[in-house]
């Protein structure tokens, strides 16, 4: 397997090469998942709603429920009772309409991750609070020249994100192409990770778990443990992958197969991008093309080092990589996400693919602002008792307004890491062009909403604050980091 080098890992999925070549000492991926995919079972596809005549009316409720996670009987939380939520299929300029209901023993809310909608009233505002036993109805009106692609949805209640995504609650939002890509199949694939103890019930993450974000050791696809899939030779499949994991990376590879790469997150490339390696970061997702060739192949989790907590502590790494290590097998070869047989009659070469426009491009624009957004982690009291997790130097204050944004205009921000571990970085509604790494300037205008930023390194964006006035936020995608004090409101007016 060759090494992905630093300016791949950034095109393709937001990361830093700081990561990938911090050692062993780390918080390294920390599976218990078997090394080959055996009795996975068919891969199941989430239920699907689509839009009709402009408009998509769902209700979603999020409860406790019995749902088979990795083959076996689970007491979790979801959304309508399965793991993942339904897949939402939307077109540009199409209204959704979402009544929550919250069946849950704690207050809940909802983020459409991704889209470019309002953040105001019953749109996209995660300032919101659904109590136990109440109901909310959310409305986000898509404009007409929204980008295509795979987002997703998920709570955001602060304090309690990670706690309820880790139990089940995230489900896939896709909003469909103007005119449509060729595929023999469509398929979406949401990653997530839990841990489940004896009893067979979602296991609270410890003090430590929490500062180092929590990987859990059950590694899924659908809610299934290393499922399995076929296809045809010479067929064009179309994959839709969300890493939907509290704090994990997840460095993918599909030895054997083509793949192109349209997009990630909101952005997509004028012309697909051939990969062999894909590093998406908690929240990220990635709108993948597979040409398929003969043989099996499995769809693999590599190891990724995201740095250690030892210099935050005053101290040594933090102890051992949380949850179960790899075996020798594991360390190698990866974790096996899933199984595809490709066998059979070669299939009929599918037809070329449609132009795309050429994605928008900040680097010309007029910078009405430059901010620097430092995220630290350290010594000191924080949240519940826990070391400190901080933007500017401040934890999250539901009151207060961190920063205040023109609309209409475009800011530069450059995000610098000032911790030993990398941190996810997501701004809601309004997407980031990736301009700068490290001080050293992109050639390619790709476009993000969550952005790695490596331990101790440094990335300059640039976001436009069109559309929308209102009030939301920006955060560590490490999601535990997030409820302990790393996130900040943004005020656009």
């Amino acid at each position: 397997m060759r090494p992905i080098s630093r300016r791949q890992a950034l095109l393709l999925g937001g990361v830093g090469a700081a990561a990938t070549a911090a050692g062993g000492a780390g918080l390294i991926w920390s599976l218990s998942s078997r090394p080959g995919p055996t009795g996975g079972g068919e891969l199941v596809q989430p239920d699907e709603l689509r839009s009709d005549a402009g408009q998509l009316q769902v209700r979603l409720e999020a409860a406790p429920a019995q749902v088979q996670l990795g083959g076996r009987q689970v007491s979790a939380l979801g959304y309508n009772g399965s793991v993942p939520g339904p897949t939402l299929r939307l077109k540009p300029g199409d209204t959704l309409k979402i009544g929550l209901a919250n069946n849950l023993s704690q207050p809940t809310n909802l983020h459409v991750h991704g889209l470019h909608v309002s953040p105001e009233g019953n749109g996209d505002n995660v300032f919101v609070a659904v109590g136990p036993g109440s109901t909310f109805d959310y409305e986000y009106r898509l404009p007409a020249g929204h980008p295509p692609g795979v987002y997703w949805y998920h709570p955001h209640h602060h304090g309690m994100v990670a706690d309820q995504i880790f139990a089940g609650l995230f489900g896939a939002i896709i909003v469909e192409d103007p005119e449509p890509i060729e595929a023999s199949t469509e398929r979406v694939l949401v990653v997530s990770d839990t841990a489940v103890d004896g009893l067979g019930n979602i296991r609270p993450a410890s003090a430590m778990d929490r500062m180092a974000g929590r990987e859990g050791d059950l590694l899924l696809v659908n809610g299934q443990s290393s499922p399995r899939f076929s296809a045809r030779p010479g067929q064009r499949e179309r994959w839709r992958i969300v890493n939907a994991c509290v704090a994990r990376y997840l460095r993918l590879r599909l030895d054997g197969q083509q793949l192109q790469l349209l997009g990630m997150d909101s952005g997509r490339f004028q012309e697909p991008r051939q990969v062999e390696e894909l590093v998406l970061t908690p929240g990220n997702r990635a709108d993948l093309l597979v040409t398929t060739a003969a043989g099996e192949s499995v769809l693999r989790a590599f190891r990724y080092n995201r740095g250690n907590m030892g210099g935050m502590m005053g101290q040594g790494p933090f102890g051992p990589p949380f949850g179960p290590p790899f075996g020798p097998t594991e360390q190698a070869d990866g974790a096996a996400l899933a199984l595809f047989r490709v066998s059979g009659e070669a299939a009929t070469p599918p037809g070329a693919l449609p132009a795309q426009a050429a994605p928008g491009d900040l680097r010309l624009a007029t910078v009405a602002a430059h901010r620097q957004i430092n995220l630290a982690a350290g010594m000191g009291m924080g949240a519940a008792g826990m070391m400190r997790f901080t933007i500017n130097g401040r934890e999250f204050d539901p009151a207060r307004t961190d920063t205040t944004a023109a609309a209409g205009t475009v800011e530069e921000w450059t995000l610098t890491n000032s911790s030993t571990m990398d941190h996810p970085f997501h701004l809601h509604v309004w997407p980031m062009q990736v301009i700068r790494d490290n001080g050293v300037d992109l050639s390619l205008p790709d476009w993000l909403d969550v952005v790695n930023v490596p331990a101790n390194g440094r990335v300059t964006v640039r976001v436009a604050f069109t559309d929308f006035r209102g009030r939301s936020a920006y955060h560590c995608h490490i999601l535990d980091h997030e409820d302990l004090g790393m996130m900040g409101a943004i005020e656009v007016r």
